[in-house]
């Protein structure tokens, strides 16, 4: 199914994010844990595309995995970072082959190991996610969806023109919004009402992530360019030791904090909760579990 079909006929929507895996004992372990997510019947899973499109044949190989072998929808990102027109042409040609008719469009992170460092554009592809949007748009049927920033993008200037370039990007074509991992569910909300004054209605779905060790929290940083919530962080660091119960304390607060959030978004009328789940599933059930007893969960 297209997912804005599915966002159009099932609110809220509760889906997962996988990475290709690079050893076939880490592929194990991703569809051990889409295996295992099944009880949930998910709406749909996403799997993410790496700098420079590095991990290319893995995200097409798993999108087709995850189309032909569970009952979830495949959503497969896709980034511009050092790929000319005809290249990404290529791939969403390749998806589409595949089956897969979901693609989120992100102009992505620069290659290598700084996600901060200068983003040069191919010389022959594009600029902006927007842009990306609109080839995709021009090449067939496809539901797109595009990144949004809770906390603004860390290369937006401020908040005004990073809602500018949200917005365009949904002129383009975009169907549907997921965001990057944020921590405080008012960042969620003040994005939402800034998008809706500037007339935008696109639906954004909430990208949650339960920290399960407070190694996490590091590459978070790393990942998203934001800093961590400092008072998480505080109890995190509070919690952890090398004590068994000590690792067990840290994830059970992490499975906490994701289930208050996902309780403060859905009374707040959030679309959907988008998973990351670092291609494991236990913290996911156990979240989806906890809203499972609530009443908003009770009418699905």
């Amino acid at each position: 199914m297209r997912i804005d079909e599915i966002i159009a006929a099932r609110r809220p929507t509760f889906s997962v994010e996988f990475f290709p895996p690079k050893t076939e004992e880490a592929a194990e372990q991703l569809f051990a844990a889409a295996r295992s997510l099944r009880e949930l019947e998910l709406d749909f899973a996403s799997v993410t595309y790496g700098a420079g499109g590095s991990t290319r044949e893995g995200t097409v190989s798993v999108t087709e995995r995850i189309a032909t072998e569970t009952t979830m929808t495949p959503l497969a990102h896709l980034t511009a970072v050092d790929h000319s027109v005809a290249e990404l042409k290529h791939v969403v040609s390749r998806l589409a082959a595949a089956g897969v008719r979901n693609l989120l469009a992100l102009r992505g992170d620069p290659p290598g190991a700084d996600p901060q460092a200068e983003w040069v554009a191919h010389p022959e592809g594009l600029e902006y996610a927007s842009e990306l949007v609109g080839l995709i748009r021009s090449m067939g049927d496809f539901s797109v969806g595009v990144a949004a920033f809770p906390e603004r993008h860390p290369r937006s200037p401020d908040f005004d023109t990073d809602v500018e370039m949200f917005v365009r990007k949904c002129r383009a074509g975009a169907d549907f919004a997921i965001t990057q991992m944020f921590f405080r569910a008012e960042d969620y909300l003040r994005l939402r009402d800034r998008v809706a004054g500037r007339g935008c209605d696109v639906p954004i779905i909430a990208g949650v992530m339960p920290v399960t060790n407070a190694r996490q929290i590091t590459r978070i940083v790393q990942l998203s360019g934001q800093a961590f919530p400092a008072e998480l962080a505080a109890r995190f660091a509070q919690l952890d030791g090398d004590r068994p119960e000590d690792k067990a304390a840290v994830r059970a607060f992490g499975v906490e904090v994701a289930t208050e959030l996902c309780r403060t978004l859905l009374d707040e009328g959030v679309p959907g909760i988008h998973f990351i789940t670092m291609n494991r599933s236990t913290a996911t059930r156990e979240v989806y579990a906890n809203l499972a007893t609530a009443a908003h969960a009770a009418s699905r």
